[in-house]
């Protein structure tokens, strides 16, 4: 297969900062489309990948699965993408196709697996898939995404997995008018969490721990910021949500948000904590409560949120930075220093 070598920032080890490098990317194939990189967010699960937290890291590894470009070039069999479009690629870029998850536009749940967009092995190339931070990305069309020209395309970086993350578990549990939705954490899943639960028509209640994030909150468009250290705020919400987005990845109690939940309601985790939550019976017996999670969502509906997002006027809110700042941003990340997410100026590579 022909290939060119492209320029990256990624690394070969886990105690090795992450550096400029040459890697290989397929030529366009018949239905390949090519896009120059213009932006890529920075999302906590590649701070995991470098780290090989997951336990499942291929080196060398360029991270990066947030990423929008304008397409360079395309496959003479390309039909949904044209020279100049604004186009994304975001967690997935290949599956099975057939199965009955992937012919139902879920991707997601692929009884094959899917193939990511860095950190996956590469069936064209062989060795590991190298996402974002780089110069190119080349995908099948059928994976790549769309950007309405309306959304700021640094902005609607974020959108390709945390934006899909929050809005496919909101629109399953029918987050909308009448409802009543909890966002657990104000982080970069959290502050779009908000926006997009209150674009959908829902009565928004953000629970922190941070008292210097409740005015915040409300910025965001919260109806409601409750502090959760707070006992007496926490009493007043008792019985009271329907649906508790759990973004938080660290260690936390999950009872405590069981307890809040109105009969069938459920607490549903998008966060990451590395270490097990333990979830006691009677919070779950009593009122039919269920404790459930999710990870982002099909092409299809990515493609219906990034529309819904424009429609809305809603992209996140990032610190936009240079390819060379990289480490110090992941440092920052690691300490929850940024409002709310990182965006790399790929121009800068």
């Amino acid at each position: 297969m022909n290939t060119k070598n492209i320029k990256a920032f990624g690394t070969e080890a886990i105690d090795t900062p992450l550096h400029a490098m040459q890697i290989k990317r397929r030529e366009v194939m018949p239905h390949d489309v090519e896009m120059q990189i213009l932006y890529c967010g920075i999302c906590h699960s590649d701070l995991h990948q470098i780290r090989n937290e997951f336990g499942h890291t291929m080196f060398p590894i360029v991270p990066g699965h947030e990423i929008v470009g304008r397409v360079t070039r395309i496959g003479e069999q390309v039909t949904k993408f044209e020279t100049g479009d604004l186009a994304a690629v975001g967690c997935i870029i290949d599956s099975c196709g057939h199965c009955e998850y992937c012919e139902e536009g879920f991707e997601q749940f692929c009884d094959k697996g899917v193939t990511f967009s860095f950190n996956s092995p590469d069936k064209y190339l062989g060795g590991a898939t190298f996402g974002g931070f780089s110069e190119t990305y080349v995908c099948n069309e059928q994976y790549m995404l769309h950007i309405p020209e309306t959304l700021d395309p640094a902005g609607a970086a974020p959108l390709l997995c945390a934006g899909i993350t929050v809005y496919s578990p909101l629109k399953h549990w029918q987050a909308g008018p009448g409802k009543k939705v909890g966002i657990l954490g104000i982080g970069g899943l959290g502050h779009l969490a908000i926006k997009i639960a209150k674009a959908m028509g829902a009565h928004v209640v953000v629970f922190t721990t941070s008292p210097s994030k409740v005015e915040d909150a409300k910025r965001l468009g919260a109806d409601e910021a409750v502090l959760s250290s707070d006992h007496d705020q926490m009493k007043s919400c008792f019985n009271k949500m329907d649906l508790i987005l759990d973004t938080v990845s660290a260690k936390h109690d999950i009872n405590t948000y069981l307890n809040l939940l109105r009969p069938d309601g459920s607490v549903v985790l998008v966060g990451l904590p590395p270490e097990s939550l333990e979830i006691s019976a009677f919070n779950v017996v009593h009122g039919r409560k269920s404790f459930s999670g999710s990870n982002i969502g099909g092409i299809a509906e990515t493609q219906e949120m990034l529309d819904f997002c424009a429609k809305h006027h809603i992209t996140a809110d990032i610190e936009l930075i240079r390819v060379q700042q990289v480490n110090e941003a992941f440092t920052r990340l690691q300490k929850g220093d940024v409002h709310y997410r990182f965006v790399i100026d790929m121009a800068s590579l």
